[in-house]
């Protein structure tokens, strides 16, 4: 077993979790008191008088987040009752109240003349218990009864991780019920392993719902659903236990399954089940192997439950309902310009079937996967091995509404994008890897020929002498932007684009420059760049971020122009674990875990700029807009790809 890296007593006492001992009132005044155990803490507060939940939370790593309601402000858990074709929330009908023993409330409902429900509730050992039944003395007209769980995303962007999710966008039980930096509970219902539920939300006004749908009529014996809490296993062969022990309640931080909001036949929506930014925002095809990557190395999150089939519906989605005529994938909107947008699936294609072994869904899925992957071959419009950009990258050509050629959207990278191209090398490798599984030895060969082709030609054009690393991007007219960015150079030596020993060297310039900015909040990660991105070089005249000023200082560090988001300093890391040189690294990981466990790298749903913690200044101040951007976690995966044979697993198409 490798040796952690911290003490196990610095561990115990810095990073293990455990039930708070202080008092409601003594939280209200900051006081935190010493940790004193582990086992998983819930928190609901029954209605004294209404059939209503005003307050649930939990801790599932024993902490003092339960103190906290994941409910909206004025509203409640509560009971649904159709009668007469009318929904009527449960407390406006008559009802009863009684507590027959701590941590137990009844409610009698009066629903019609003659007809009783009785909901019971039970809070304890870090269980939540329901049960609906009905007391019926004579006809009645309930037609339908739903369980409303009201989150509030601004307080953290609660979702749901079913074991299904229908043709409808309704989901089955079992599901985790995922509350980001809370923990995850596994919500099921006795009994009725069918249950449905619908995940409902808006945007627009911080909001999202998880309805059950309880048969109708009810059983005689009722139903009962539970929530309890759960902690995701190490991935199989992880050897560092204390890192995970850090890291376990935030993986499930990058599955953000969507809410259905906003409208079906605009851009600016989402249907219900889609792997996302965050439950109320956008899904994101270019940010989709963030998610799958992480599913690849833990693709089952309780029985019965897979995240990595989570992660496959989504690239589904994209292939079959956002994907043009001519293979182009949609980024986002109605975006159809960004090139890592058809990376998305195929690498999420090569998590699921790696994970799982699903050789009959990609036989099914192969001829799609090589239709959005030859549009990327058609791309190279020169020949040269690089895949071309729409955009030429040249200065002050990009304007809203446009946006840039990746992920980096906001910047006017172009042409030959050494992001974008880093990209699709590993894509091209783990297709190849895919046809070599379905025995097809000539579709293999050629997608590692691309692949050969472009590592080729990648260095060539990306690096500059002058600063002893990669440009980001060289534009149409042959000009190479370099703006010292960690993020290209790590993910071209992670990929191994660029050997050992060069990437030794390359990473050696990269720390002077760190040194020589005055950069030391590596609890934060890394900022994107280390110098100034000139306004030509910006999505213009007034996105986020961009400057005035043509040499860029005005408004740097701030969101893309040289502002910092975790998730993408996994490149940087895992860059230093692929050349043999650990330690920068292990340093620079263990501040962002122990900040991570704070749950500090969100601040809930916010869609407002410069509200948003998923970007923040060298600082610390919040300059994104998102609040809670699942990509931030990618980062987390540098626990794994730090162990020599996880990452000979997760590299291994790349040895190609």
């Amino acid at each position: 077993m490798k040796p952690p890296l911290i003490s196990r007593r610095a561990f115990i006492e810095l990073a293990t979790c455990g039930a708070v001992a202080a008092s409601e009132a003594a939280a209200k005044r900051g006081i935190v008191r010493h940790w004193q155990g582990s086992n998983p803490v819930l928190r609901m507060i029954p209605d004294r008088e209404r059939p209503l939940v005003k307050f649930v939370s939990w801790d599932t790593e024993g902490g003092g987040r339960s103190l906290e309601n994941l409910l909206r402000a004025g509203s409640g858990v509560t009971l649904r009752i159709q009668t007469g074709g009318q929904w009527h929330p449960a407390e406006t009908f008559p009802s009863e109240a009684s507590s027959p023993a701590p941590g137990r409330t009844h409610y009698r409902i009066r629903v019609a003349p003659g007809f009783d429900l009785l909901w019971r509730m039970e809070a304890t050992g870090g269980y939540l218990t329901f049960v609906v039944s009905p007391h019926a003395r004579g006809h009645h007209e309930v037609t339908g009864v739903e369980l409303l769980f009201p989150f509030d995303p601004r307080v953290t962007p609660t979702t749901v991780l079913p074991s299904a999710w229908n043709e409808d966008r309704s989901l089955l039980l079992p599901a985790v019920v995922s509350a980001p930096d809370f923990g995850q509970m596994l919500l099921s219902g006795r009994k009725h392993s069918e249950l449905k539920g619908r995940l409902e939300g808006s945007r627009k006004n911080h909001t999202v719902n998880l309805i059950l749908e309880l048969p109708t009529p009810l059983p005689k014996h009722g139903v009962r659903i539970s929530l309890h809490p759960i902690r995701l296993d190490p991935p199989e062969e992880m050897q560092d236990e204390h890192l995970w022990l850090m890291a376990r309640r935030g993986w499930f931080n990058a599955w953000q399954s969507t809410a259905k909001w906003g409208e079906a036949n605009r851009p600016f929506s989402s249907p219900a089940g889609i792997l996302a930014n965050n439950v109320i925002s956008d899904p994101c095809s270019m940010a989709l192997p963030f998610y799958a990557d992480a599913a690849f190395w833990t693709p089952e999150i309780a029985p019965g439950i897979s995240v990595a089939r989570l992660a496959r519906e989504s690239a589904d989605w994209w292939m079959d309902q956002r994907t043009s005529a001519d293979g182009v994938v949609t980024g986002y909107w109605n975006y159809k310009t960004f090139l890592d947008a058809n990376t998305g699936p195929i690498l999420t294609a090569w998590d699921y079937v790696e994970a799982t072994g699903d050789n009959d869904w990609l036989e099914r899925r192969r001829e799609r996967l090589e239709f959005i992957a030859d549009y990327l071959a058609r791309r190279d419009v020169d020949g040269d091995g690089l895949v071309e950009a729409l955009q030429s990258g040249n200065p002050n050509t990009l304007f809203q509404p446009a946006r840039g050629c990746s992920w980096w959207d906001a910047v006017n990278s172009g042409h030959k994008d050494g992001y974008t191209n880093a990209l699709i090398y590993r894509a091209w490798r783990c297709l190849a890897d895919l046809e070599s599984r379905l025995g097809r030895n000539g579709p293999a060969a050629r997608y590692n020929r691309l692949a050969n082709k472009l590592k080729a030609a990648y260095t060539k054009a990306l690096y500059n002498p002058k600063t002893g690393w990669l440009g980001w991007w060289k534009d149409a007219n042959g000009k190479l932007h370099d703006y010292a960015t960690p993020v290209v150079n790590g993910l071209a030596i992670e990929y191994g684009l660029i050997e050992p020993r060069q990437g030794k060297q390359i990473l050696a310039r990269l720390w002077e420059k760190i040194h020589e900015v005055g950069f030391e909040r590596f609890d934060l990660g890394l900022p994107c760049v280390l110098t100034p991105i000139h306004r030509g070089d910006y999505l213009l005249p007034d996105s986020l971020g961009c400057p005035k000023k043509e040499d860029g200082t005005d408004t740097f560090e701030i969101y893309m122009n040289g502002g910092i988001t975790a998730g993408q300093i996994l490149h940087f890391l895992a860059a230093h674990y692929v050349i043999g040189e650990p330690e920068k690294a292990d340093h620079m990981l263990y501040d962002m875990l122990l900040r991570q466990k704070k749950g500090k790298f969100q601040d809930g749903v916010q869609n407002k700029f410069p509200d948003g913690i998923d970007w923040t200044t060298w600082t610390g101040k919040p300059c994104g807009y998102e609040g809670y951007l699942a990509d931030v976690y990618f980062f987390l995966q540098a626990i794994v790809l730090r162990e020599a044979p996880l990452r000979s697993r997760y590299y291994r198409p790349l040895g190609a």
